[in-house]
């Protein structure tokens, strides 16, 4: 699970480990956020050749590790809190301790969201009252959420694990649901950057036919235990389709389309939580 984190505005993204239960954090992320470095790659070779003993033990303190960006999955250097903590003495900043406390703060927080799932929704629920979002539009944001989760969650115990893998299913959920695939529905938005998240742009009823569809391919899938990724792919078809029959139902009654070009919103800042 990929995540983005804010210390003083600035974005840390993260990786959670669940073997070890604990976060690691980009590198250069916390190295921009201390140093304010325009180029923090470089920035971080200096740091080894001042300090010979943390270059030493680099590769221990410092694995590669994939990271959602907005460009896709890419392997980037992460430190946990313990190596961050280390790496932190060889950067002379004013930030410093604030942000020693920050990370503390930060596994404290995870650590009680493992054992009170509720919480991470509390967290993410005020991220989008911040941003102005309305709290029945929250609900079915979150609501979303928890669905997603459970059908990843569903295909992982398939032998489903990749991201490529999980976006052609999810495409063929969103084809059939709306006669769209999800790039070409942000297309259809006018969501140019790769890291807007086109579910904080739709409105109720694009998040319900949403949420619809997905939901009926994870019931499918528990039924079916399909066995090879065509299979799942297939019921992704299927459960789209049946969003699909049921938003065009709505649409006769309503005499109008579900899906609008129109973004929920649209002043907002994007939002990094999925």
């Amino acid at each position: 699970m990929s995540n983005i984190k804010l210390f003083q505005d600035k974005k840390i993204r993260s990786v959670w480990n669940d073997e070890e239960e604990q976060w690691y954090f980009v590198l250069e992320d916390v190295v921009e956020a201390l140093t304010d470095s325009k180029d923090p790659k470089q920035y971080v070779k200096r740091m080894k050749l001042r300090d010979p003993e943390l270059a030493k033990g680099w590769v221990q303190i410092v694995p590669t590790l994939i990271v959602q960006t907005a460009g896709g999955p890419q392997r980037m250097n992460c430190s946990n809190v313990k190596g961050l903590f280390r790496i932190i003495q060889s950067i002379p900043s004013p930030k410093a301790e604030p942000f020693k406390q920050w990370l503390a703060q930060v596994g404290y927080e995870r650590m009680l969201e493992i054992e009170n799932p509720e919480l991470a929704q509390e967290r993410m629920k005020e991220l989008y009252e911040k941003k102005g979002y309305p709290k029945d539009w929250i609900d079915k944001r979150l609501r979303g959420m928890a669905i997603r989760q459970n059908l990843t969650d569903e295909w992982k115990r398939r032998g489903i694990d990749s991201e490529m893998d999980y976006a052609i299913l999810t495409a063929e959920i969103s084809k059939a649901t709306f006669g769209m695939t999800p790039s070409e529905y942000k297309a259809y938005k006018g969501l140019t950057k790769k890291n807007q998240n086109l579910r904080d742009h739709m409105d109720d009823l694009e998040l319900i036919f949403t949420m619809l569809g997905e939901r009926v391919t994870t019931e499918i899938s528990q039924q079916e235990d399909p066995e090879t990724f065509e299979e799942s792919r297939k019921i992704a078809k299927r459960g789209g389709k049946v969003a699909g029959v049921a938003r065009k139902e709505t649409e006769k009654e309503l005499g109008r389309s579900v899906s609008t070009s129109k973004n929920y919103l649209p002043t907002q800042n994007d939002l990094e939580l999925e």
